[in-house]
């Protein structure tokens, strides 16, 4: 039995060698672990700040350039707007040429009649019942449009 408990005893003192062995290696392995993390950790937090210094070094130039796109933008269409307000004008302009055009508009706005014509004027009732001051424009005769022009002229 000696010789069994000899056995056994270096068998069990070979398996507890085994396992201090094997959790020497596990905190060495653990130990390096760390020591690259804090390496990587190191490496993150230092990209991270060059990162950031990008973004805030071109935050303001980007957004200038995008408000600069936009005002570009908005000129254009100012740009368009007004190519088409002159196009608008030159065809005005063209038709003015033409005296029977203008006739026509005298006889529409300023309620012209050619000789031997007889004018006529009809009220709208429901114009009538409003007070004078709260009519627009286009309800008016073109003298009362002309003097309220001349009477807001005056005021501040």
């Amino acid at each position: 039995m000696a010789a069994k408990d000899r056995d056994r005893f270096s068998t069990a003192t070979r398996i507890r060698l085994l396992g201090e062995q094997t959790a020497a290696r596990v905190y060495r392995s653990q130990t390096r672990r760390q020591a690259r993390r804090s390496r990587l950790t190191g490496r993150a937090a230092f990209l991270a700040l060059v990162v950031c210094s990008l973004v805030v070094a071109l935050a303001y130039p980007i957004r200038s350039y995008v408000s600069q796109q936009g005002e570009i933008a908005e000129q254009e269409r100012e740009a368009a707007e007004a190519a088409r307000r002159v196009e608008e004008l030159r065809d005005e302009k063209a038709r003015l040429r033409d005296p029977a055009y203008v006739r026509r508009l005298a006889r529409e706005h300023l309620h012209y009649v050619l000789p031997g014509e007889t004018g006529f004027t009809v009220d709208d009732p429901a114009a009538a019942d409003r007070p004078r001051a709260d009519r627009g424009p286009d309800d008016r005769p073109w003298y009362d449009n002309l003097w309220d022009g001349v009477d807001r002229a005056d005021r501040p």
